[in-house]
């Protein structure tokens, strides 16, 4: 056994390169990270020209190629723990929850600060449905969309932030709505066109944000449709 020989370790998995020698008994075997380990010499062997990179093996293996077959283009590797993670939980209903309702929320973000704060609006989807929706608002005749996306059920889903600046070209807004369950029998629900006046005042009014069941600070809430009832404001 001299510097350089490669080895393998007898009793555990893994081996390295000979670095150096501590006395007779001691032989300092560095890994691929460079690491000495040192090692008696009677618990390595000398294993050539041999691949002795254990991680290596395993990955030849489960190709099913040989290592001199390898070549850049092929997909690396994947390690279980880099995998991503697919499994999603099947969502909970609530008991009641089977009827649409769903609300257009406007929240401070800094309540104590209402001359000067920005907001952030929320759909919230109060029922056992997904909802995919689109959010519009209007100048004149025609409409631009703001936001679109799907809300899950039982919860809320960011919109945007804005300022005051903003708040005129919120005053005619539209949410519509469609309904549907995944992965099971579900009644089916009209789809939702609810049109919302926006009075851009009561965001300068401090008891027009309520306390209320889907925000810890006080907001400004909207009802787009509630227990199957549609409201439409014009």
């Amino acid at each position: 056994m001299k510097i350089g020989d490669k080895v393998r370790f007898v009793s555990e998995v893994g081996g390295g390169k000979v670095a150096g020698f501590q006395g007779k008994e001691i032989v300092l075997v560095e890994d691929e990270d460079g690491f000495q380990i040192p090692m008696r010499t009677t618990d390595v062997v000398v294993i050539g020209a041999e691949d002795y990179d254990t991680r290596h093996v395993v990955e030849v293996k489960s190709r099913g190629k040989k290592v001199e077959g390898h070549t850049s283009d092929e997909e690396p590797e994947t390690e279980p723990a880099d995998a991503p993670v697919t499994f999603k939980p099947p969502v909970e209903e609530r008991r009641g929850g089977d009827k649409l309702s769903a609300y257009l929320a406007f929240v401070p973000i800094d309540i104590k600060e209402l001359s000067d704060t920005r907001f952030e609006s929320f759909l919230v989807n109060d029922c056992n449905y997904y909802l995919h929706f689109v959010y519009m608002t209007a100048e004149g005749n025609s409409w631009q969309v703001r936001s679109s996306g799907e809300a899950e059920p039982n919860t809320k889903v960011f919109i945007e932030e804005f300022g005051r600046d903003q708040l005129n070209s919120l005053e005619h807004s539209c949410i519509q709505l469609l309904a549907y369950k995944r992965d099971k029998y579900f009644l089916r629900k009209p789809a939702v066109d609810a049109l919302i006046n926006i009075d851009p005042v009561k965001f300068y009014k401090l008891h027009t944000f309520a306390e209320n069941q889907y925000f810890e600070q006080p907001a400004l809430i909207y009802t787009i449709i509630e227990n199957d009832r549609q409201f439409i404001k014009l």
